[in-house]
């Protein structure tokens, strides 16, 4: 199982210089490459680089591999979708691997630069170091907006021990509560929304006092450092949140002996549409960011995972199966208008999703099929 590991690098300023000036010449030629390759409608990285590796090199001052490696950069970026030319912004993420970088120990790395290699300590979490170890491959340096390095390193674990399962914990993802699931479990986003209005407002104040400020020609400096110091704080928070689902979703089937199961929610906001109202508070549904954490420390602790057709799970009776739109007299409210069975409507949904997990895994082969017909 591959995981990406996150370090944070501590510079002194003249090795920021370094690293935005390279940053920005490896960039500045993916990007111009990009225009070649999307001109010529190429991808194939033997002949962009018989025709343009010379010219990365003089044109842009960047080393041998670092050319080798912008231009298996623009072939990536250019294959996922040929209609469209690729853009590198000035400070996207570049790639670095064994030859452009090297570990000296758990608190320094050397790294190639276009004035040459320089040493740049780093720190990072005891979750990080304790897995260290099993680093290998390609590495990203990354930019974040408040101007901190990070190298995000891929590493290798082991998976864990799979446990075929015959049952599952039903999970239903939503806003109201972030995760349900079918033992009636649930996790309530009341303080991710509470987050989100809280920085909104703080957001929105400060612009307006710098705007204020700048039309009576002062100098917002102070309200600038604190809109740059609070970027990022809700979306941390969301992630942390996240977390600490997963991580509780995970242990409580792995200790039950049983699956997680979840809604394919792949594309659902091109299939739905929010007032306007809604527009903030569903835009920051973090619903990809939660499955990707449960699948991950699922396949890390041998945790099956399944996952099932989203279709009427919040309106489908688990008691009769009867799906009508009106069973859902509310949010929370779940009242079934053939039997009469009531509930509330997260916990329900997490139910039907467990059913169907079970349905699709303890369904018969093909084959089984096929030899119950010959022996009858």
């Amino acid at each position: 199982m591959k995981l990406t590991l996150q370090t944070q690098l501590l510079h002194p300023p003249d090795q920021v210089c370094v690293l935005e000036a390279t940053t920005r010449a490896f960039n500045a030629a993916a990007d111009w490459l990009a225009g070649e390759a999307f001109a010529r409608k190429t991808a194939n990285k033997i002949a962009l680089q018989k025709l343009f590796y010379r010219t990365l090199r003089a044109r842009f001052s960047l080393s041998a591999q670092m050319a080798v490696r912008c231009i298996a950069q623009v072939c990536e970026a250019y294959k996922r979708d040929k209609t469209k030319r690729p853009c590198f912004r000035p400070f996207a993420a570049i790639p670095y691997d064994q030859r452009l970088m090297s570990f000296k120990g758990l608190d320094r790395v050397s790294l190639l630069t276009i004035s040459g290699r320089i040493l740049v300590p780093f720190i990072m979490g005891s979750y990080q170091s304790e897995r260290f170890t099993a680093a290998k491959g390609q590495f990203d340096l990354v930019r974040r907006k408040d101007g901190k390095w990070f190298l995000l390193v891929t590493v290798d674990l082991p998976d864990g021990t799979k446990i075929p399962a015959t049952d599952f914990i039903g999970v239903d993802l939503g806003v109201a509560n972030i995760a349900t699931d079918s033992d009636g479990s649930r996790y309530s986003g009341a303080s991710v929304e509470a987050c989100r209005i809280r920085n909104h407002d703080l957001r929105r104040s400060l612009q307006k006092a710098a705007v204020g400020r700048k039309r009576r020609r002062l100098r917002p400096k102070n309200i600038r450092r604190k809109l740059k110091s609070i970027a990022g704080r809700e979306a941390r928070f969301r992630k942390d949140i996240n977390h600490v689902i997963s991580k509780s979703l995970v242990a409580k089937a792995k200790g039950t002996g049983r699956g997680i199961a979840l809604e394919d929610l792949k594309g659902i906001r091109d299939r739905t549409r929010f007032r306007k109202a809604q527009r903030a508070k569903m835009g920051g549904w973090a619903f990809h960011q939660l499955r990707s954490f449960i699948e991950y420390k699922a396949k890390r602790e041998g945790v099956e995972l399944v996952l099932v057709d989203p279709k009427n799970t919040s309106r489908e009776c688990p008691s009769c199966g009867h799906i009508d739109k009106a069973n859902r007299p509310s949010q929370a409210e779940f009242r079934c208008v053939a039997c009469g069975h009531t509930g509330h409507a997260d916990v329900n949904a997490a139910r039907n999703i467990r059913s169907r997990a079970r349905a699709l895994v303890n369904a018969p082969k093909v084959s089984e099929r096929h030899f119950g017909l010959q022996a009858a």
